[in-house]
């Protein structure tokens, strides 16, 4: 009979991974840890002491807002520099989403995050998963959340100007923001997901929000 089950998983855990030297080799807006570290190995043993650059941005936290009433979800539009080598357009399909604090909740960003960015109230969130964006490469992890909502949402131009936000709400139904993302035309993690979890879990929702 195989031992398939039996198998832990993961394998390890963090007493064997051991940090030898870390140190700060950039701090601009965000930060960049150097690590000098060395793991076991699957086959038995510890590897060879290496090298690794972290990108330190914190963790954040992000929000889907939708209306149970009228099945519509809003989504932010703003411009992502990063997105700019490799789309057709630097402006993002989002969610709302934002930085947190060690003074703040993840809750406490993804309700001040909505007003800012889209000036709408969230009256109750509703937890859906955490994941690492890119563990190969950052620490950040993004909480994220399905917020009710349960008035009406003008479209605008919303965001902070010391911040250099420029961002436009957009109020669609939960069926054209879904083929948008069959449509490849939302390719962002946090919003593929957030999307892809209200499709698997729409009745979920409905019953908690009827």
């Amino acid at each position: 009979m195989s031992n398939y089950n039996a198998v832990q998983y993961p394998s390890f855990s963090s007493k064997d991974l051991e940090i030898l030297d870390k140190s700060t080799v950039f701090q601009g807006f965000f930060r960049i840890e150097q690590y000098t570290l060395r793991h076991r190995l699957f086959a038995g043993g510890w590897s060879e002491p290496m090298q690794r650059e972290i990108f330190e941005r914190g963790h954040a936290a992000a929000v889907l807002p939708y209306n149970p009433i009228t099945d519509e979800v809003v989504l932010i539009e703003q411009i992502r520099v990063g997105a700019a080598s490799s789309s057709a357009s630097p402006w993002l399909l989002e969610i709302i989403a934002g930085m947190i604090d060690t003074n703040e909740t993840a809750e406490q960003v993804a309700i001040r995050e909505a007003e800012e960015e889209a000036g709408i109230v969230i009256t109750e969130l509703l937890p859906m998963l955490n994941y690492l964006s890119s563990p190969g490469g950052t620490t950040e992890r993004i909480q994220l959340y399905m917020g009710k909502l349960t008035s009406p949402v003008e479209s605008g131009i919303f965001g902070l100007a010391q911040e250099h936000e420029d961002i436009k709400v957009h109020v669609m139904s939960r069926a054209k923001a879904l083929q948008l993302l069959a449509e490849q035309k939302i390719d962002n993690a946090a919003t593929v997901i957030a999307l892809q979890w209200l499709a698997l879990n729409l009745a979920k929702v409905q019953q908690a929000w009827d």
